[in-house]
């Protein structure tokens, strides 16, 4: 029987890819989409999702945030993406619309830079995500302050974690979803496993059999259990070793994070001949480089304060949030 394709990286309007989708739902003859994804790596990679792993992953979605048939989805992210795709599919399911932010919404999804704008400014996108029954937040790292801040103003966050092998959103608020199960590697990787994962790469065999083990997909993420609930640490390639000492970049981000919640950090390293790895620092707004330095140094050590500083317009981002620390690096050493 004749596998079906959807490939995201072709262009189509989001009412074209939703009849798309919905037809790939119903019918019998198996059926894929193709989204490309990117990682910190830099690395693209096309991930072959089945449909019926992205209408599992939709209805546990529903499930989890509590839709009924009827109830509306706003789009926020690009359809080219699987957390957009994902909206799509659990619109279908309900057999609802779904809207833009200038329309009432019971749900939405977005990332954490469009979070970070809502408290800093863009009053209509806050309105709407206030208005939501639930905002589901995933795509990147999410600091605890920002996220306090979103529920102090009457936000509905509901953390996710996932990625497109585990055909987005996976794990809610630390909780995995029914059926999807985690362990971690014998180097404290996160393993998932369910049927929400992909079925490979296209043209990628090779690397797939590396990532996909006896029913277990091995993300890059460093991750602590406890009990029902995960804890992701960071990406095992956030770690850098600068002058012997590892240091994790997603510790400074935090730190600076709580101290300066308006603004948007991104630590990253190049190659260097003393330290191995010279930490650098930029950030989206100019600031007072040397009382950055004395917040490290004071709360995570010496070894935590950057090397060098910059500051730009725009962070530089990998798909729809993600922070590009290769490009970062690529600004520091076009400097030198």
């Amino acid at each position: 029987m004749k596998t079906s394709v959807i490939d995201l990286s072709q262009e189509r309007s989001t009412a074209e890819l939703m009849q798309a989708l919905s037809a790939a739902f119903t019918q019998e003859e198996p059926s894929l989409v193709i989204v490309s994804t990117s990682g910190s790596s830099g690395i693209t990679k096309r991930v072959q999702l089945s449909t019926k792993a992205i209408a599992i992953s939709a209805q546990l979605s529903n499930s989890a945030v509590g839709a009924v048939p009827g109830d509306i989805w706003s789009l926020l992210l690009p359809i080219d993406h699987i957390a957009g795709l994902n909206v799509l599919a659990r619109a279908i399911q309900l057999g609802s619309e779904i809207v833009d932010e200038n329309a009432r919404a019971d749900f939405t999804a977005i990332v954490p830079t469009q979070l970070h704008r809502a408290l800093n400014g863009d009053s209509h996108l806050l309105k709407h995500l206030q208005n939501c029954k639930a905002v589901l937040v995933g795509g990147a790292a999410i600091g605890m302050t920002i996220l306090e801040s979103a529920r102090r103003q009457g936000i509905n966050v509901i953390t996710t974690y996932g990625m497109t092998e585990t055909s987005g959103g996976c794990v809610y608020n630390n909780i995995p979803l029914p059926g999807i199960s985690l362990a971690l590697s014998e180097s404290g990787l996160i393993k998932i496993k369910g049927a929400v994962i992909a079925m490979g790469y296209e043209n990628q065999e090779a690397l797939w059999a590396e990532k996909f083990v006896d029913g277990w997909f091995l993300t890059s993420d460093l991750g602590e259990i406890h009990g029902d609930e995960v804890f992701v640490i960071g990406r095992a390639d956030d770690v850098i070793i600068s002058g012997g000492i590892n240091i994790s970049l997603i510790a400074i981000e935090n730190e600076l994070a709580a101290n300066y919640p308006e603004i948007n950090f991104l630590a990253t390293s190049i190659p260097d001949s003393e330290w191995g790895d010279k930490l650098c620092l930029i950030s989206d707004q100019k600031l007072d480089w040397i009382k950055i330095s004395d917040i490290l140094e004071n709360n995570l050590g010496r070894e935590f304060v950057p090397k060098k500083f910059l500051c730009v317009d725009e962070i530089p981002k990998l798909g729809i949030g993600k922070p590009d620390r290769v490009k970062a690096a690529e600004l520091f050493q076009n400097k030198q």
